[in-house]
């Protein structure tokens, strides 16, 4: 049975603190010790991260050492903590399988995802990235860099850029062939690398970040997954959050997802994209035996059984 994981990355750092490296890589290793369950129970499992801190993390210090050092693009940002951090996943990986006698090899893939340069994403930079800043700041990086920036209410400043939706992803004959082999990989972190085609084939990087949920969606059906995880911070997918008469969603399908969707059940910043990427791996999967699961990452063995979380089907 194939498993897509889709973490967030979040979950590699420590709410509150500056996320430095030895926090991620002792969360790393708290995340290993589930994969290895899940492997163990033979499962075949490829895993997809978020990088949200850690590639703001990257461009502030390209803006601190702006002036000393040359600058790097978001696009290199992106591979850089594809590499950073599918190190410390497949490295902790292949040490807690070490450590119970499975002899399994794991790496990662530095991955490029292909977007429509004629996204309207472009024109609507939406994504938030990097750290607060005040006022000031923001002024002037959005008039001597072009930058886009937003408030937001009582935290500060932050740069926005496009987020298009995914369309190919670049490497996937090698993830197929690595996957088929039996190889556990950690493909496609941050939603990969966007990259555009020109008419001539080439590809060129853009200014861009893409949902790690939405291409953790098309990676699992093109690999032809039995189930796609998403990691996220609650144990289910709730209605009516946060309110008195607020209740799980167990069991659900593609028709009641984008029901609720439209009724506004899901807040755009949060669940949304979330849900969103539960209906296109289930439609482009398009097979009956194929779920999805939304839940807290402790609880993703429970819900793989069906005691918590929210699992989804095609119908």
């Amino acid at each position: 049975m194939k498993i897509v994981i889709a973490i967030g990355g979040n979950a590699l750092v420590t709410p509150g603190t500056d996320g430095n490296i030895t926090d991620q890589f002792a969360h790393s290793r708290r995340i290993a010790e589930r994969l290895a369950d899940l492997v163990q129970q033979g499962w075949h499992v490829t895993i997809t991260h978020g990088n949200g801190p850690q590639v703001g993390n990257i461009m502030r210090r390209v803006e601190l050492a702006s002036g000393e050092v040359y600058p790097i693009d978001l696009g290199l940002a992106v591979a850089d903590t594809q590499a950073g951090m599918g190190y410390m996943i497949a490295q902790t990986v292949y040490n807690e399988l070490q450590g119970r006698g499975v002899e399994r090899s794991c790496t990662a893939i530095v991955t490029s995802v292909v977007v429509d340069p004629a996204d309207p994403a472009f024109d609507n930079p939406t994504k938030p990235i990097g750290p607060f800043m005040t006022e000031q700041r923001a002024a002037r990086h959005r008039d001597r860099d072009g930058w886009v920036v937003t408030e937001e209410a009582g935290r500060g400043w932050r740069r926005l850029v496009p987020s298009p939706r995914p369309r190919e992803i670049v490497q996937l004959p090698v993830i197929q062939a690595l996957v088929d082999a039996g190889h556990l990989l950690v493909a496609c972190g941050g939603g990969g690398i966007p990259v555009i085609r020109r008419a001539n084939g080439e590809l060129h990087g853009v200014e861009a970040v893409i949902d790690k949920d939405l291409t953790s969606a098309l990676l699992a059906a093109a690999i032809a997954a039995d189930v796609l995880v998403i990691v996220t911070g609650v144990e289910s997918i709730y209605l009516n959050y946060g309110r008195p008469d607020q209740r799980a969603l167990r069991t659900t399908t593609v028709a009641e997802l984008r029901s609720l969707s439209n009724e506004g059940h899901f807040a755009a910043g949060s669940m949304l994209p979330k849900v969103r990427a539960v209906i296109e791996f289930l439609e482009l999967r398009s097979a009956p035996d194929a779920r999805a699961v939304i839940t807290d990452w402790s609880d993703v063995p429970a819900a793989l059984t069906g005691k918590c979380g929210t699992t989804a089907r095609l119908e």
